[in-house]
């Protein structure tokens, strides 16, 4: 499905600012749509909704449905009159330019411990049946996931290979024992998760009525110590005692001698493809359900991945192996119908990734940053873009584009200086007009290229666990002319503003 010719910017919720020490659904959220609408922008991409896991990252969630429990607008609970006022207070610690995540998630997540009693003690009809209704609803993954949390804070630091038999085997007996013991856990879990959804499909539906859809991502992998790994372990490469046989990563390259371990459990395709790939499809459906196009990551894995055997410290001995093909998207479409996909074809990118996403219809990436490394001929570079594309200043993997400057080398910055015809000032806002003016139908800016932000102001740097995902950002750092001049790039370069009008 061929997008739009748009643009947007890319922001994680976990990113805007707010009083309880991460951003979330709350007034900030809405606010940052009305500034988008304001810029001239038609679309918010975001990160995985899914929890974070170690490290912070929301690639590493412990469930591929549920959504972050961080994220719920804690003040929209005190006027429900599940939580007192006073409940608020923010501890020691917690600071607006970026997210102490071991101060925020214990605070956040004892607040919701506390609206939850609330709830049960001064809910009205109305919300104990939209709850119970939610809860019917999403069952088929809501159950699992609340007994995970439930165990996994039942047994802290253990991954459920090495819980109890009974428990990591999902004996019958074992989890309904399991489910009465710890049922005013599964209820904190499950209120958790309504909370969530419903107080994002709120801001959603509010950033439809301003014209602005939401880019959402499904990391191709899941965590093993997760829910799904857990409750499905038929649909993973795992050995007799629930752990990942070979995990998943990408081979040593140009940026990494030893390449990247990433440690994900891999799939059993076949197993999959059985049920016509059912698993996949409901997951889909649930990110459908929440966002409005969907970037896939890793596209490439699916043609083919790097499989690591468990035992190795590094990606280096690894094999490509092959994935599920066209065979999965042809699935997914049978059952959900055209969808609005970019495909993250980054990395390796052989002749058959190329043609297995041109059978998919899907838009591919092309980064800017990366572009001025070689000479005229790197497939990066706007002259050999096509309309069905999307063009990124950077992403939330790269450097900000002032600090990527900053970084580089004599040859880079030489060539970016002739291909831009810039002298290196305002270096973030030449390939922002880069990536507006290009052909592709969609671009995409960073908030921190928008703002200008150093290297202290970046996201993530792959390949490295701690320490990242904790940026955000204050509305101090935004002035007017920011959405004056996004606005006027839409206007120039045929990237219409909401309702089509920059």
């Amino acid at each position: 499905m061929r997008l739009p010719r748009a643009s947007g910017v890319l922001l994680h919720p976990t990113s805007l600012p707010g009083p309880h020490g991460s951003g979330d659904c709350g007034a900030a959220a809405y606010h940052f749509v009305d500034w988008l609408a304001a810029a001239g922008q038609q679309l918010w991409q975001i990160l995985p909704l899914t929890g974070v896991g170690p490290g912070h990252s929301p690639y590493t969630s412990r469930s591929a449905f549920a959504g972050n429990e961080l994220l719920i607008d804690l003040d929209a609970l005190v006027r429900a009159g599940w939580l007192d006022a006073a409940d608020l207070t923010p501890p020691a610690g917690v600071t607006d330019g970026h997210a102490v995540f071991d101060v925020v998630v214990p605070f956040r997540l004892s607040r919701l411990r506390l609206a939850a009693a609330g709830f049960n003690r001064r809910a009205d009809a109305a919300a104990r049946a939209d709850f119970e209704a939610f809860c019917l609803t999403e069952s088929d993954w809501l159950e699992d996931y609340a007994l995970f949390m439930a165990l996994a804070d039942a047994h802290p630091g253990v991954e459920w290979p090495d819980w109890p038999a009974a428990l990591a085997g999902r004996d019958r007996l074992a989890l309904a024992a399991a489910r009465l013991r710890y049922a005013d856990d599964l209820h904190v879990w499950r209120f958790g998760q309504w909370v969530f959804d419903r107080q994002w499909a709120a801001l959603r539906r509010y950033a439809l009525g301003r014209g602005i859809r939401v880019v959402g991502d499904v990391p191709i992998f899941v965590s093993a110590h997760s829910a799904d790994v857990w409750a499905h372990p038929h649909l993973f490469d795992l050995d007799a005692a629930g752990r990942p046989r070979v995990v998943a990563g990408v081979p040593p390259d140009f940026f990494s001698a030893t390449g990247q371990r990433w440690g994900n459990p891999l799939y059993r395709w076949p197993v999959h493809a059985v049920d016509g790939y059912a698993w996949w499809v409901a997951r889909v459906r649930r990110t459908f359900a929440l966002v409005d196009v969907v970037r896939i990551d890793h596209f490439r894995g699916f043609a083919a991945h790097w499989e690591i055997p468990a035992d190795e410290p590094t990606a280096v001995r690894g094999s490509w192996v092959p994935g599920p093909g066209v065979a999965l998207f042809h699935a997914l479409q049978a059952a959900l119908g055209p969808m609005p996909v970019i495909a993250e074809d980054l990395g390796v990118i052989t002749p058959d990734v190329e043609a297995l996403r041109r059978a998919c219809g899907y838009p591919g990436m092309r980064i800017l940053q990366s572009a001025f490394q070689g000479d005229a001929s790197d497939r990066f570079l706007p002259h050999h873009y096509e309309p069905e594309s999307v063009v990124y200043t950077g992403t939330h993997d790269n450097n900000t584009v002032v600090g990527w400057w900053s970084e580089a080398g004599d040859h880079e910055r030489s060539f970016a200086r002739r291909y831009l015809a810039t002298d290196g000032h305002e270096i973030a806002w030449s390939l922002i007009r880069a990536a507006a003016a290009s052909v592709a139908d969609t671009a995409i800016y960073p908030l921190q290229d928008v703002l200008e932000l150093p290297a202290v102001s970046r996201m993530n740097l792959p390949g490295q666990a701690d320490g990242w995902w904790t940026w955000r950002f204050t509305w101090g750092q935004v002035e007017p002319w920011h959405a004056e001049r996004l606005a006027e790039f839409g206007r120039l370069y045929g990237r219409p503003g909401p309702s089509g009008a920059a």
